[in-house]
């Protein structure tokens, strides 16, 4: 099966380069990141993210023939060749397919992605009814991988000022949970032009989720709850 993969060092490169891989596969090589295990024992200068191989940890994420996803659950089989491989798009790229995820998880730690709450916690747990353990169904399960931030035009745009998808997933993942008590004061500081706004709801970002998560209707409601606030 043939490959070609962006290929960038900085301590040796001035520019990046596609590099083109024949590579005889095994019955065992399923997914893409089976590929890319292979190619690494031939070539083992190329550089990649991963970990738990399940789709879980977010970590092999990459432009796979020109749509986000992550390498441990995309298909050889569905693949046209060449397939052509390059790092997410808008993060700057430290080495081959692993990019600066600095911003992203600055902006993600901003949104204080925890649970605020200033009673005395309880002998056991906070209890949720099970209508309310229901609204965070489509938003727990964002696993940070960025396919959806980096395949938005709004956030290619405006990096710097724009949330992006999945943290403002995660701002409505704490929004909705009743547990939280800063509801208030969250929706405050998203109620920005640029932080929450500049989503022109493109949906790019609800067709590339490797989970199957819907970011741009998540992005909606905190439009809504905010314009409430306003009414």
């Amino acid at each position: 099966m043939r490959f070609s993969i962006y290929r960038f060092d900085p301590d040796t490169d001035k520019t990046a380069r596609m590099q083109d891989y024949d590579m005889p596969l095994q019955a065992s090589d399923v997914m893409l990141l089976d590929a890319l295990i292979r190619i690494k024992e031939r070539d083992d200068t190329l550089s990649f993210r991963r970990s738990c191989r399940e789709g879980v940890c977010g970590s092999d994420a990459m432009d796979i023939n020109g749509r986000n996803g992550l390498a441990c659950v995309t298909k050889l089989s569905q693949l046209a060749e060449p397939v052509i491989i390059r790092p997410l798009p808008s993060f700057p790229v430290i080495r081959d397919l692993i990019v600066d995820m600095t911003r992203f998880f600055r902006q993600y730690h901003s949104i204080r992605p925890y649970v605020i709450n200033e009673e005395t916690p309880p002998q056991q747990e906070f209890p949720q009814s099970i209508e309310e353990r229901d609204r965070l169904d489509g938003l727990y399960e964002c696993i940070l991988c960025a396919c959806c931030t980096t395949f938005c035009p709004s956030y290619w745009w405006n990096p710097d000022k724009f949330l992006g998808p999945a943290t403002l997933l995660q701002a409505c993942r704490f929004l909705e949970d009743s547990r939280d008590h800063a509801g208030a004061e969250r929706l405050a500081e998203l109620d920005d032009v640029y932080k929450l706004f500049r989503c022109r709801a493109i949906m790019n970002c609800t067709d590339i989720c490797p989970k199957g998560l819907n970011p741009a209707l998540a992005i909606s409601k905190i439009r809504h709850k905010i314009l409430e606030r306003h009414s």
